[in-house]
């Protein structure tokens, strides 16, 4: 057993508080919360390039769902589609069946960050036919604000003690108590503080050099540095499910790949001739 010189001893409860039944979570506090912040930061956008309020307001609904269904589906269908595909309404529905029979709220358990930006990507499309808005311009101001959201979603994975990392001796190890007392990399931190930083990054350059900038390259920027870093952090990561076992690569690296293909793309080829009008 690994015993590192210090650790950090980790079971915090995922629920805040309980009423009639109905559990309110840190998971989706802190989901609410990354809407919140991107909801003010996409906003901040559309004033800077005076886009009028009325074609903003309906975009929090198709991002919203969006990013909810695709995530949702992912997991199911990515991850686990033996279970789902057998259990039709626990993947649409927050509940989950009882073996003795009847349902229990439990919320979503269970969200794909690939499936999560797919869904997002297309709610976004739907979105710029309706408002009539330039579709790349709008992934761009989506892409700044992004990696708040993935921060948000990994903080609500280390309250959850889930997506834990392999056993590790380094002195700023986790132990999982709800899992096992063994320290493993506190993988859903790395991840939190890469995508905050990577915020505040990409935030930076679009205050500096946004008018030298071609349309497409924020949006290029944020899924080849996301999905990047998620290959190189799964080798710090245990498996989500046992079908990865004895894999070289796990399903959450094989699916980043076509998104960092698409970064590099939109960042070094796609209308680089041309700076947006801004």
């Amino acid at each position: 057993m690994i015993t590192p010189l210090l650790s950090i001893n980790w079971n915090p409860n995922p629920e805040i508080f309980n009423i009639f039944g109905v559990s309110v979570r840190y998971y989706g506090l802190l989901w609410a919360l990354g809407f919140g912040l991107v909801y003010m930061i996409v906003h901040y956008l559309f004033r800077q390039k005076h886009i009028p309020e009325k074609t903003f307001e309906p975009l929090f609904f198709y991002c919203f769902f969006g990013i909810l269904i695709g995530a949702r589906l992912g997991h199911c269908l990515f991850y686990q589609p033996d279970y789902y595909l057998n259990h039709f309404w626990e993947m649409i529905l927050p509940f989950k069946q009882l073996p003795q029979g009847g349902w229990k709220f439990t919320g979503y358990e269970g969200l794909a960050s690939h499936g999560g930006t797919l869904g997002l990507i297309i709610s976004l499309w739907l979105y710029s036919r309706k408002m009539k808005v330039n579709y790349v311009e709008l992934l761009d101001m989506i892409a700044i604000s992004t990696p708040v959201m993935a921060c948000c979603i990994r903080l609500a994975n280390l309250m959850n003690s889930e997506i834990i990392g392999i056993p590790t001796n380094v002195p700023w190890a986790f132990v999982f108590e709800s899992v096992d007392m063994v320290p493993r990399h506190p993988a859903q931190l790395y991840e939190a503080i890469a995508y905050l930083l990577l915020f505040f990054v990409m935030f930076f350059i679009y205050k500096k050099f946004d008018k030298k900038l071609h349309r497409g390259f924020y949006f290029g920027l944020c899924l080849a540095a996301i999905f990047t870093f998620r290959v190189f952090v799964e080798f710090w990561k245990e498996n989500q499910v046992g079908f990865e076992d004895g894999m070289t690569f796990n399903m959450g690296q094989w699916l980043s790949i076509p998104f960092v293909i698409i970064g590099f793309y939109f960042m070094f080829f796609y209308d680089r001739k041309k700076v947006s009008k801004k």
